[in-house]
């Protein structure tokens, strides 16, 4: 458990990051993050939009085909 370990690393690279890097950045950084994550959640919700939408056609195509074929019998 000398210098080495990562418990020992990481407090130490965030007061480095709070020292240098200054608040502002920090806070631009996690905003950018946060703006990442919003948007993968509204790609998600868009894709589960356009699988609904073709379940919905595949439903109301397999309907009309099998009224038709019984309005032919």
């Amino acid at each position: 458990m000398g210098l080495t370990s990562v418990w020992h690393w990481i407090p130490l690279l965030i007061i480095a990051m709070l020292l240098f890097g200054g608040s502002g950045k920090i806070s631009s950084i996690m905003g950018d993050v946060a703006k990442g994550i919003k948007s993968f959640k509204k790609g998600l919700a868009d894709d589960d939009d356009e699988i609904a939408a073709k379940a919905r056609k595949t439903i109301e195509a397999d309907a009309a085909r099998a009224t038709d074929k019984s309005n032919v019998g």
